[in-house]
């Protein structure tokens, strides 16, 4: 497994990759009303491109050969959602595709986050988790992070609760 930057040119394929991995784990816990009033506003060309040309937000493919089966985007500085400190780096987005999980990719994707943030000098690193997800909860308690926080997070009009998370670094 390797793990490299999304280039400009493979944006309807992350665009893809992202909605097909957010219907995914997602869909058959939501209201179908809701979801698919967020994917429409979510999942955009547009958005999408906007996200990668941000020069502080970051994408990552991780391959298992030739195929995608995973990404992780890395936000600092005014991109990140929440803190916007200086001193962070937040997970904005990890996710793992259903057949490639048990390979310990997402626990990759996590570390190259990580190992990003100690690059660049950062105190800690941030993310937010669906508090309906006890699985991924788990498994960020497992990798040393600790609750710091909460905010409302808007699934089309239904407001759902995401746990903020962080680790001192």
């Amino acid at each position: 497994m390797t793990i490299r930057q999304v280039q400009l040119s493979e944006a309807d394929t992350l665009l893809q990759f992202s909605k097909q991995t957010f219907y995914e784990f997602f869909a058959q816990q939501n209201d179908p009303v809701h979801f698919e009033v967020y994917v429409a506003v979510a999942f955009t060309p547009e958005k999408m491109h906007k996200e990668l040309t941000n020069p502080d937000s970051g994408f990552y493919f991780a391959m298992d050969a030739k195929e995608i089966a995973g990404y992780v985007k890395i936000n600092v500085n005014q991109a990140q959602n929440e803190f916007q400190d200086d001193n962070s780096l937040e997970v904005e987005r990890i996710y793992v595709s259903g057949r490639h999980h048990g390979k310990g990719i997402g626990k990759q994707l996590l570390q190259f986050a990580i190992n990003k943030a100690i690059e660049l000098n950062k105190d800690f690193v941030w993310l937010g988790v669906w508090e309906h997800n006890p699985k991924a909860i788990g498994f960020y308690k497992s990798q040393g992070f600790d609750f710091c926080g909460s905010h409302d997070f808007m699934l089309g009009d239904d407001r759902q609760t995401d746990l903020l998370m962080r680790k001192r670094l």
